[in-house]
Protein backbone atom coordinates (compact mmCIF):
# COMPACT_ATOMS: atom_id res chain seq x y z
CA UNK A 1 0.00 0.00 0.00
CA UNK A 2 1.10 3.40 -0.72
CA UNK A 3 1.17 5.99 2.00
CA UNK A 4 4.01 8.52 1.09
CA UNK A 5 6.12 10.72 -1.60
CA UNK A 6 3.74 12.99 -3.74
CA UNK A 7 0.00 12.54 -3.72
CA UNK A 8 -0.64 11.82 -7.46
CA UNK A 9 -4.21 10.67 -9.05
CA UNK A 10 -4.00 8.98 -12.69
CA UNK A 11 -6.68 8.64 -14.73
CA UNK A 12 -6.85 6.54 -18.05
CA UNK A 13 -9.17 6.96 -20.53
CA UNK A 14 -9.78 5.06 -23.76
CA UNK A 15 -10.63 8.14 -25.36
CA UNK A 16 -10.78 11.91 -25.11
CA UNK A 17 -13.62 12.92 -23.27
CA UNK A 18 -14.09 9.39 -21.48
CA UNK A 19 -12.61 10.93 -18.35
CA UNK A 20 -14.04 14.41 -18.38
CA UNK A 21 -17.69 12.23 -18.65
CA UNK A 22 -17.15 9.82 -15.80
CA UNK A 23 -14.33 11.18 -13.29
CA UNK A 24 -13.89 15.00 -13.68
CA UNK A 25 -15.42 15.93 -10.87
CA UNK A 26 -13.88 13.34 -8.46
CA UNK A 27 -10.14 14.85 -9.85
CA UNK A 28 -11.57 18.38 -9.49
CA UNK A 29 -12.20 17.42 -5.93
CA UNK A 30 -8.54 15.31 -5.16
CA UNK A 31 -7.19 18.49 -7.10
CA UNK A 32 -8.70 21.73 -4.92
CA UNK A 33 -7.25 19.23 -1.95
CA UNK A 34 -3.55 19.57 -3.52
CA UNK A 35 -3.43 16.36 -5.42
CA UNK A 36 -1.42 16.72 -8.21
CA UNK A 37 -3.85 15.17 -11.69
CA UNK A 38 -2.42 13.47 -14.21
CA UNK A 39 -4.65 12.50 -17.31
CA UNK A 40 -4.44 10.00 -20.34
CA UNK A 41 -5.84 8.22 -23.16
CA UNK A 42 -5.03 5.26 -24.83
CA UNK A 43 -6.00 6.60 -28.20
CA UNK A 44 -6.56 10.41 -29.47
CA UNK A 45 -9.84 9.91 -30.86
CA UNK A 46 -8.69 8.84 -34.58
CA UNK A 47 -12.60 7.78 -35.87
CA UNK A 48 -14.48 10.29 -33.63
CA UNK A 49 -15.48 12.30 -36.47
CA UNK A 50 -17.56 11.74 -39.96
CA UNK A 51 -15.49 14.67 -41.94
CA UNK A 52 -11.93 14.82 -40.97
CA UNK A 53 -9.09 12.42 -41.86
CA UNK A 54 -7.77 10.49 -38.80
CA UNK A 55 -4.76 12.53 -38.86
CA UNK A 56 -6.82 15.73 -38.50
CA UNK A 57 -9.32 14.63 -35.41
CA UNK A 58 -6.06 13.02 -34.06
CA UNK A 59 -4.64 16.31 -33.93
CA UNK A 60 -7.27 18.61 -33.10
CA UNK A 61 -8.27 15.62 -30.09
CA UNK A 62 -5.11 15.55 -28.60
CA UNK A 63 -5.29 19.58 -28.21
CA UNK A 64 -9.05 19.36 -26.80
CA UNK A 65 -7.81 17.05 -24.29
CA UNK A 66 -4.60 18.82 -22.90
CA UNK A 67 -6.75 21.91 -23.13
CA UNK A 68 -9.42 20.05 -20.93
CA UNK A 69 -6.49 18.39 -18.45
CA UNK A 70 -4.55 21.88 -18.03
CA UNK A 71 -7.98 23.03 -16.57
CA UNK A 72 -6.51 21.26 -13.47
CA UNK A 73 -2.94 22.27 -14.18
CA UNK A 74 -2.78 18.30 -15.10
CA UNK A 75 -0.58 17.40 -17.73
CA UNK A 76 -1.92 14.67 -20.65
CA UNK A 77 -0.56 11.92 -21.90
CA UNK A 78 -1.69 10.08 -24.78
CA UNK A 79 -0.91 5.98 -25.71
CA UNK A 80 -1.12 6.32 -28.99
CA UNK A 81 -3.16 3.29 -29.80
CA UNK A 82 -5.97 3.37 -32.55
CA UNK A 83 -9.83 3.50 -32.03
CA UNK A 84 -11.24 0.00 -32.57
CA UNK A 85 -7.91 -1.55 -32.17
CA UNK A 86 -6.82 -1.53 -28.10
CA UNK A 87 -4.58 -4.33 -27.76
CA UNK A 88 -4.25 -6.39 -25.02
CA UNK A 89 -0.74 -7.30 -25.78
CA UNK A 90 2.92 -6.40 -24.84
CA UNK A 91 3.75 -3.30 -26.25
CA UNK A 92 0.66 -1.76 -25.07
CA UNK A 93 0.79 -2.76 -21.62
CA UNK A 94 4.57 -1.84 -21.25
CA UNK A 95 3.22 1.72 -22.41
CA UNK A 96 0.51 2.10 -19.24
CA UNK A 97 3.58 0.39 -17.18
CA UNK A 98 6.02 2.76 -18.21
CA UNK A 99 3.28 5.47 -17.72
CA UNK A 100 2.77 4.02 -14.01
CA UNK A 101 6.17 4.19 -13.21
CA UNK A 102 6.59 7.14 -14.65
CA UNK A 103 3.95 9.58 -12.92
CA UNK A 104 3.48 7.55 -9.61
CA UNK A 105 0.30 7.50 -9.08
CA UNK A 106 -1.07 6.47 -5.25
CA UNK A 107 -4.65 6.54 -7.24
CA UNK A 108 -5.86 5.67 -10.51
CA UNK A 109 -8.93 5.76 -12.28
CA UNK A 110 -10.04 3.73 -15.31
CA UNK A 111 -12.68 2.58 -17.45
CA UNK A 112 -15.34 -0.14 -16.34
CA UNK A 113 -14.53 -3.90 -17.10
CA UNK A 114 -18.40 -4.41 -18.26
CA UNK A 115 -19.25 -1.17 -20.67
CA UNK A 116 -20.87 -0.91 -24.06
CA UNK A 117 -17.80 -1.21 -26.25
CA UNK A 118 -14.87 -2.95 -26.22
CA UNK A 119 -12.05 -0.12 -26.23
CA UNK A 120 -13.06 0.73 -22.72
CA UNK A 121 -13.06 -3.08 -21.68
CA UNK A 122 -9.41 -3.69 -22.96
CA UNK A 123 -8.73 -1.05 -21.29
CA UNK A 124 -10.01 -1.41 -17.86
CA UNK A 125 -7.86 -4.96 -18.31
CA UNK A 126 -4.63 -3.23 -19.25
CA UNK A 127 -4.72 -0.57 -16.49
CA UNK A 128 -5.81 -3.27 -14.11
CA UNK A 129 -2.13 -5.46 -14.61
CA UNK A 130 -0.16 -2.35 -15.13
CA UNK A 131 -1.07 -1.31 -11.88
CA UNK A 132 -0.50 -4.79 -10.50
CA UNK A 133 2.92 -5.63 -12.67
CA UNK A 134 4.78 -1.56 -12.61
CA UNK A 135 7.05 -2.90 -9.19
CA UNK A 136 7.74 -6.04 -10.85
CA UNK A 137 12.02 -5.87 -11.14
CA UNK A 138 12.26 -7.64 -14.37
CA UNK A 139 10.19 -5.93 -16.24
CA UNK A 140 11.98 -3.25 -18.33
CA UNK A 141 10.31 -0.16 -19.19
CA UNK A 142 13.18 2.18 -20.78
CA UNK A 143 15.29 2.49 -17.59
CA UNK A 144 12.22 3.68 -15.41
CA UNK A 145 12.68 2.28 -11.78
CA UNK A 146 9.72 0.09 -10.90
CA UNK A 147 7.28 1.56 -9.09
CA UNK A 148 7.16 0.57 -5.19
CA UNK A 149 3.86 -0.72 -4.40
CA UNK A 150 -0.02 -1.41 -6.07
CA UNK A 151 -1.73 2.00 -6.32
CA UNK A 152 -5.41 2.29 -5.15
CA UNK A 153 -7.63 1.42 -8.86
CA UNK A 154 -11.07 2.34 -8.91
CA UNK A 155 -12.98 1.61 -12.08
CA UNK A 156 -15.54 4.19 -13.17
CA UNK A 157 -19.17 4.13 -14.06
CA UNK A 158 -19.75 2.31 -17.50
CA UNK A 159 -21.47 5.19 -20.21
CA UNK A 160 -24.83 5.22 -19.31
CA UNK A 161 -24.40 3.09 -15.96
CA UNK A 162 -25.29 0.06 -17.92
CA UNK A 163 -23.60 -2.68 -18.97
CA UNK A 164 -23.42 -4.04 -22.66
CA UNK A 165 -26.47 -6.15 -22.05
CA UNK A 166 -28.38 -2.71 -20.94
CA UNK A 167 -28.30 -4.26 -17.42
CA UNK A 168 -27.39 -1.76 -14.15
CA UNK A 169 -23.86 -1.78 -12.85
CA UNK A 170 -23.93 -0.19 -9.38
CA UNK A 171 -21.39 1.88 -7.87
CA UNK A 172 -19.60 1.03 -4.28
CA UNK A 173 -18.36 4.00 -3.95
CA UNK A 174 -20.04 7.46 -4.45
CA UNK A 175 -18.60 10.64 -4.29
CA UNK A 176 -20.49 14.17 -4.04
CA UNK A 177 -19.51 16.32 -7.05
CA UNK A 178 -22.28 19.24 -7.17
CA UNK A 179 -19.74 21.55 -5.95
CA UNK A 180 -17.07 20.77 -9.02
CA UNK A 181 -19.95 19.81 -11.83
CA UNK A 182 -19.39 23.37 -13.34
CA UNK A 183 -16.07 22.48 -13.30
CA UNK A 184 -16.15 19.12 -14.95
CA UNK A 185 -19.04 20.53 -17.62
CA UNK A 186 -16.08 23.47 -18.36
CA UNK A 187 -13.29 20.40 -18.72
CA UNK A 188 -16.19 18.19 -21.27
CA UNK A 189 -16.62 21.43 -23.37
CA UNK A 190 -13.38 21.92 -24.22
CA UNK A 191 -14.21 18.73 -26.52
CA UNK A 192 -15.89 20.65 -29.18
CA UNK A 193 -15.14 18.78 -32.21
CA UNK A 194 -17.09 15.87 -30.61
CA UNK A 195 -20.24 17.23 -30.13
CA UNK A 196 -21.49 16.68 -34.17
CA UNK A 197 -19.72 13.46 -33.98
CA UNK A 198 -22.04 12.66 -31.28
CA UNK A 199 -25.23 13.30 -32.82
CA UNK A 200 -24.43 11.60 -36.21
CA UNK A 201 -23.43 8.39 -35.09
CA UNK A 202 -24.49 7.87 -31.06
CA UNK A 203 -27.63 9.96 -32.37
CA UNK A 204 -26.91 12.24 -28.64
CA UNK A 205 -28.83 15.60 -29.64
CA UNK A 206 -27.54 17.45 -26.73
CA UNK A 207 -23.97 17.39 -25.96
CA UNK A 208 -24.29 17.55 -21.77
CA UNK A 209 -27.25 15.23 -21.42
CA UNK A 210 -26.24 12.04 -21.37
CA UNK A 211 -23.02 13.47 -18.53
CA UNK A 212 -25.72 15.68 -16.51
CA UNK A 213 -28.08 12.32 -16.43
CA UNK A 214 -25.67 9.94 -15.23
CA UNK A 215 -24.24 12.55 -12.53
CA UNK A 216 -28.08 13.21 -11.59
CA UNK A 217 -28.96 9.30 -11.42
CA UNK A 218 -26.07 8.70 -9.12
CA UNK A 219 -26.77 12.13 -7.03
CA UNK A 220 -30.36 10.72 -6.11
CA UNK A 221 -28.90 7.39 -4.80
CA UNK A 222 -27.35 9.53 -1.83
CA UNK A 223 -29.61 12.71 -1.67
CA UNK A 224 -27.58 15.44 -4.16
CA UNK A 225 -27.81 16.93 -7.06
CA UNK A 226 -24.58 15.18 -8.66
CA UNK A 227 -22.33 12.50 -8.02
CA UNK A 228 -19.98 10.25 -9.51
CA UNK A 229 -19.70 6.53 -9.28
CA UNK A 230 -16.91 3.87 -8.39
CA UNK A 231 -16.09 0.35 -7.98
CA UNK A 232 -12.99 0.02 -5.92
CA UNK A 233 -10.66 -2.94 -7.51
CA UNK A 234 -10.24 -4.95 -4.03
CA UNK A 235 -8.58 -8.13 -5.48
CA UNK A 236 -5.45 -10.08 -4.08
CA UNK A 237 -1.81 -7.54 -3.52
CA UNK A 238 -4.73 -4.13 -4.18
CA UNK A 239 -4.72 -1.73 -1.27
CA UNK A 240 -7.92 -2.53 0.69
CA UNK A 241 -8.74 0.57 2.49
CA UNK A 242 -10.94 3.39 0.59
CA UNK A 243 -8.52 5.96 0.12
CA UNK A 244 -11.61 8.39 -1.29
CA UNK A 245 -13.71 8.19 1.48
CA UNK A 246 -10.70 8.92 3.58
CA UNK A 247 -9.48 12.21 1.39
CA UNK A 248 -12.95 13.46 0.54
CA UNK A 249 -14.53 13.08 4.18
CA UNK A 250 -18.43 14.64 3.98
CA UNK A 251 -18.16 13.96 0.44
CA UNK A 252 -17.89 9.97 -0.13
CA UNK A 253 -21.04 7.44 0.52
CA UNK A 254 -19.41 3.53 0.18
CA UNK A 255 -22.61 1.23 -0.64
CA UNK A 256 -22.53 -2.29 0.96
CA UNK A 257 -25.54 -3.22 -1.65
CA UNK A 258 -26.21 -3.51 -4.81
CA UNK A 259 -27.77 0.23 -5.04
CA UNK A 260 -31.33 -0.05 -6.77
CA UNK A 261 -31.69 2.55 -9.57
Amino acid sequence: MITTGKRTVLAVGAHPDDIEILCAGTLALLHAKGWNVECATMTPGDCGSATRSRAEISAIRRKEAAASAALLNSNYHCMECDDIFIMYDRPTLLKIIALVRQVKPVIVFTMSPQDYMIDHEVTSAIVRTACFSAGMQNLETGGLEPFPGVPFLYYMDPMEGKDMLGRAIHPTTLVDITSTMVEKERMFLCHESQFSWLQSHHGVDESLGPMRGLAALRGKAIGVPHAEGFRQHCGHAFPQGNILKQELAGLVRLMSDPLQL
